[in-house]
């Protein structure tokens, strides 16, 4: 049964846009507000007048829109679409942007299902199908065409006249506003995503098909006869914070057991190249440095690996995430879930994913067979969240109580806090195991080990949880992050390298640009492209 009465287009544009503004913006709303302060007549008045802007230029597009056979299917994939980001908006307080599209593409079953959660699927219901269900339950009764022209011109000429009038008397302020406020860009909903979508599909686009662009062609090595053999091992974390590290000066101390290693060297001011996974990864490995960085430019281009692997050095990636994001696409790599060692190490896999230790899993004997130096790079789960209590084994869960559900809000402060930290005392615990591994390896070859975390993470400061905030805005939970390297007695031998020089260079600024100049100079690859005013350890490497 359809309502009584068919509505006209501009009833129902109407309609759709107080509800976008109603009942999908209350993020932005409570942030436009907080700074606005609207603590007399004359703040309201602002607010209403940014109210009566906004709607206005969204009926302007719902208007142009609304003609038989396209509005409907339109405004259908927004409200489908639409309930999604305001619950990610208004629970983990994200915003909106194409880095964060392009994380959402690249996200995983396993990472999908640990956001699922009753909640967000009332919002699904309330805000997706109820609305969904109106709108096709509602009859649209369009004019013969001339007259429907007619009246949309009439909308026009008339929101025009509007606008100009709201902003003739409040340009002044809504632009200083929003150029002093830019997250507000990311949180107004539906034009976040369209515009963020936009970008990251323009941009996927371009690269079809996808020519790499070779760099460092004249990559080789220089290194002495008779030289025993040097085994690097690359740690990438996830999602863990220096703020939580206890190397790092965090009240608890989370980690302990590298806290007792020998010869340990903490980079206490170590940041990243992006808040979230899919920018971090890519472009630490790029060598374009994050004031250059463009995934565009990064997907088209070679990485550190393949220059490392060039200069004949072998390259593995084995990775406990949701995929190395173009960085290992041609040196050899494997997914630990799907290995052997899944099925033969009771315990450590259940339910689609595995804990880290997995990683560790075949790496003495990988190590004993290489013939010659080589280059190991494993990718951690670490920290990953919301569903932080899946990431560690209970044996790990030192400090309770916990927050044992992927819905943060349900939980106390202090629980997710406990939960986060047992993730980080979880990582100290497999790079300890895997530092002990290197160190039995003495006998056989010199090796080393360097971790640094992807990305940091909010813990419900400031109202934001998880990670992704635009690089600009992000607190520096997100971007702060730890880096420890530990490298044996012979490892430092072979390469001139002062263990106090690393001491000192560790108390200095440093971030994930380094890592390509870095690792290069570690592997000692002769190249073009390598930079030394980026290798950390260039200083600290004596001739001789």
């Amino acid at each position: 049964m359809r309502f009584a009465r068919p509505r006209r287009p501009e009833t129902v544009t109407l309609w759709v846009t107080l509800y976008f503004l109603l009942f999908c913006n209350m993020a932005f709303w409570s942030r436009l507000i907080s700074i606005q302060a609207p603590d007399s007549a004359g703040g309201w008045l602002y607010i209403g007048a940014a109210f009566v802007f906004i709607a206005l230029v969204f009926n302007l597009v719902l208007t142009l829109l609304a003609v038989r056979f396209i509005f409907k299917p339109v405004v259908t994939v927004l409200l489908l679409i639409t309930p999604f980001v305001v619950y990610f908006m208004n629970q983990y307080g994200v915003f909106i942007n194409d880095d964060m599209i392009r994380n959402t593409f690249q996200t995983d079953p396993r990472e999908v299902f640990d956001l699922l959660s009753f909640k967000l699927l009332l919002y699904v219901l309330l805000l997706g199908v109820l609305p969904l269900w109106l709108l096709w339950r509602t009859p649209v009764r369009y004019r013969p065409w001339l007259r429907e022209l007619g009246s949309k011109l009439v909308v026009i000429l008339l929101s025009f006249a509007i606008l100009a009038g709201i902003a003739y008397g409040f340009y002044k302020d809504f632009a200083s506003t929003f150029r002093n406020n830019r997250e507000l860009a990311y949180l107004l909903t539906p034009m976040n995503y369209i515009k963020a979508s936009s970008k990251y599909l323009k941009g996927n686009a371009r690269l079809q098909p996808v020519v790499i662009q070779k760099i460092g062609e004249d990559a080789h090595r220089e290194v002495g006869q008779g030289a025993r053999k040097m085994v690097t091992v690359l740690v990438v974390g996830e999602t863990a914070r220096a703020a939580n590290f206890g190397l790092d000066g965090y009240e608890r101390d989370t980690t302990p057991e590298l806290a007792k290693v020998k010869d340990l060297v903490n980079f206490s001011q170590f940041t990243s190249c992006g808040t979230d996974t899919a920018v971090s990864v890519p472009c630490m490995f790029s060598g374009l440095e994050r004031k250059n960085y463009d995934a565009d430019a990064a997907r088209r281009h070679e990485g550190l690996l393949d220059v490392v692997q060039r200069a004949g050095v072998p390259v593995w990636w084995r990775d406990n995430q949701s995929g190395c994001k173009g960085a290992c696409d041609r040196v050899p790599n494997e997914t630990m879930i799907a290995t052997r060692f899944a099925q033969e190490t009771p315990g450590l896999c259940e339910s689609g994913e595995c804990h880290d230790d997995i990683l560790l899993a075949g790496l003495k004997e990988y190590i004993d067979e290489l013939k010659g130096d080589g280059l190991i790079v494993l990718h951690m789960m670490g920290s990953h969240g919301p569903a932080y209590y899946k990431r560690y084994p209970k044996a790990f869960e030192i400090y309770t109580p916990v927050c044992n559900t992927n819905q943060l809000d349900k939980c106390e402060s202090q629980a997710i806090v406990n939960v986060y930290d047992n993730t980080i005392r979880y990582t100290d615990h497999v790079l300890a195991k895997l530092i002990a591994l290197l160190q039995k390896e003495e006998g056989r070859a010199d090796t080393a080990m360097w971790y640094l975390s992807d990305h940091g993470e909010s813990l419900g400061e400031h109202g934001l949880y998880l990670h992704g905030t635009p690089y600009m805005l992000a607190p520096s939970g997100q971007t702060h992050v730890p880096s420890v390297l530990w490298t044996s007695a012979g490892y430092r031998q072979q390469l001139g390298l002062e263990q106090q020089c690393l001491q000192e260079v560790a108390g200095k600024p440093a971030s994930q640009d380094n890592l390509f100049h870095s690792m290069l100079g570690l592997l000692q690859v002769k190249t073009k492209v390598y930079n030394p005013a980026l290798d950390l350890f260039a200083a600290c490497r004596r001739p001789g």
